[in-house]
């Protein structure tokens, strides 16, 4: 499953910008070129899939919002071949940090999670291990 498609990149950025970054052939289309568009979702789901792996159950039944505007932030910078308006620059900066807040917990998705490892941290704990210094040990010294 994608976090993002065709339609809500053209929805958001229009048909013209992403014609502009796709249509790559010797003789232009003028023509969205899919294949180039599939190639660039498979690569933003695989770079957010890295952040989500150690916190959420993956694949991700249903896309939260906030990972499909990543995800379209993401695509967008991947598809310029030169370098993106300062815009574009920006919003992909702000999507890799939210990918790094949600991968370290600071910001959580309305989605199954990975139950944390539980560490038995609360209580006393006793080192059961042998005195190094003894009465038998320190004759002489007391």
């Amino acid at each position: 499953m994608t976090y993002t498609t065709l339609q809500q990149l053209t929805d958001r950025y229009g048909e013209q910008m992403l014609v502009m970054l796709t249509d790559r052939g010797e003789v232009a289309t003028s023509v969205v070129d899919e294949a180039v568009i599939d190639r660039v979702l498979s690569d933003t789901d695989a770079v957010i899939d890295g952040f989500l792996k150690d916190r959420y159950v993956l694949p991700i039944a249903e896309t939260p919002p906030l990972l499909s505007d990543i995800a379209q932030m993401i695509a967008i910078w991947k598809l310029h071949r030169h370098q993106p308006n300062e815009k574009i620059e920006k919003d992909y900066k702000e999507a890799m940090s939210l990918l790094d807040r949600i991968g370290k917990g600071a910001v959580r998705l309305p989605v199954a999670g990975v139950e944390p490892a539980t560490a038995n941290t609360g209580g006393a704990r006793i080192t059961d291990r042998e005195r190094p210094l003894t009465a038998e040990n320190l004759k002489g010294f007391i």
